[in-house]
């Protein structure tokens, strides 16, 4: 079997993966949530009003620090939101699997362990 055929089943393999069915769950529960959309609508309209407000000679400090401090509190609303950290926690567990598994592929080529390594084997995908 070829090194792209490998590759494909892993591929397959880890789209089967829980943390990854985990995280599309989590990713359509976010882009779902009519909360987190409104919210980052206006974010967005807060920043393009930020970059053209900036751009201006003179510019209104004043307004800036009023878009300013809304784009902090849509942030900030918008980091709170539980569909949000769900994503941002599926996501995580997803980026640890995947440096595990290129720390296994890693090792397989150079016969050395990551730097990255617990020392507790429950945790890594595979070095002996």
């Amino acid at each position: 079997m070829g090194i792209f055929e490998l590759a494909k089943e892993l591929g397959q393999a880890l789209k089967n993966d829980k943390r990854l069915v985990r995280l599309e769950e989590a990713r359509v529960a976010y882009e779902n949530d009519e909360r987190v959309g409104k919210l980052a609508t206006e974010y967005e309209v807060q920043q393009k009003a930020m970059q053209n407000e900036m751009m201006k000679t003179p510019r209104d400090e004043t307004l800036i620090s009023l878009i300013s401090g809304r784009i902090d509190a849509l942030y900030k609303e918008i980091t709170e939101n539980e569909a949000y950290r769900a994503l941002e926690a599926a996501q995580n567990e997803v980026n640890d699997l995947m440096n595990m598994v290129n720390s296994t592929i890693s090792f397989q080529i150079s016969g050395e362990e990551a730097s990255g390594c617990t020392h507790d084997c429950s945790t890594c995908g595979g070095c002996h």
